[in-house]
Order: C-alpha cells, then sequence, then structure tokens
C-alpha cells in the first residue's frame, strides 16, 4: 500500500532542485571551457607531432635551432592548456561537491553553508586560475604569430 507523501518534504526537495539549478548551468559551462581547452590542446599536439614527423624524416624546410625553439614553445603552450584544463576539472568537481553537500545537508539535516560557501568560493578561484592561465596560452600564440609576421616582413 502507498503511503501519502509528506508535503513539507516534497516543498523541501523542489526548493533544493529550484537552488541546484544554478550550479548545474555552471557545471555545463565549465564542460564547455573544457571542450574549448581540450580542442586547443589537441592541436597543439597535432602541430608538436607533425613538426617530430618533419623533424626526423628530415623534410622541414627550417634549420634545427629553429625546429627546437617551435618545439619549446608549443610544449610551454601544451603545459599551459593542460594547467587550465586541470583548474576547469576541479571547477567542475567543487560545484559538483556543491550540489551534493545542499542535498545531503537536507537529507541529514546539519548546517552546511560554511562548507558550501568554502566550496563555492575555491570553485570560483580555480575558474579565475583557469581563466588566467588560459589567457596566457593566448597570448603566447598571438605573440608567436606577430614575431612570425615581423619575421616575414623583415625578409
Amino acid at each position: 500500500m502507498l503511503t501519502p507523501l509528506d508535503t513539507n518534504m516534497v516543498n523541501s526537495v523542489a526548493e533544493l532542485i529550484k537552488l541546484s539549478v544554478a550550479p548545474v548551468f555552471l557545471i555545463a559551462a565549465v564542460a564547455g571551457l573544457l571542450n574549448v581547452f581540450t580542442g586547443r590542446l589537441t592541436r597543439i599536439i597535432d602541430k608538436v607531432d607533425k613538426l617530430e614527423e618533419e623533424q626526423e624524416a628530415g623534410t622541414s624546410p627550417f634549420s634545427e635551432a629553429r625546429l627546437r625553439k617551435r618545439h619549446t614553445f608549443l610544449t610551454m603552450r601544451m603545459k599551459n592548456t593542460n594547467l587550465a584544463i586541470f583548474f576547469c576539472a576541479i571547477t567542475g568537481l567543487l560545484v559538483a561537491l556543491v550540489i551534493v553537500t545542499m542535498f545531503l545537508s537536507s537529507v541529514f539535516s546539519f548546517h552546511s553553508s560554511n562548507v558550501i560557501s568554502i566550496l563555492f568560493i575555491l570553485a570560483m578561484l580555480c575558474l579565475i586560475f583557469s581563466l588566467l592561465v588560459f589567457l596566457r596560452e593566448i597570448y603566447y600564440t598571438t605573440y608567436f604569430i606577430r614575431s612570425k609576421k615581423n619575421l616575414y616582413n623583415k625578409s
């Protein structure tokens, strides 16, 4: 036999779901950022692979010193992008922990506002750091393109 649901319990769960919608959208935004970051990382890895293939085959039109410089530059970009991915993934994890903590505090009736606040602040700090590292990656890329244009304009 089914027992009727307590309307207070239904209302509190509905309220929790409403409160968790904003963090869920944040997780979706973080997933979009991770998609962008991994796309860039894939392109960088492809460039490194192509550079190494040309170097091994001896088909590169560039000098050994220039190839080493390019490889070092791509490795630096790869490290930045990996760092951005790491902190972005930590952001998603922390936001998910915020949602879980909200539900657990309701189910087990404990006061979690401090925990939720700390987790959310840490998530935002990780997101900020991830975006700053990504901006540095973009700066490196545009710097390289500008320096390449200057090199070709002098010729």
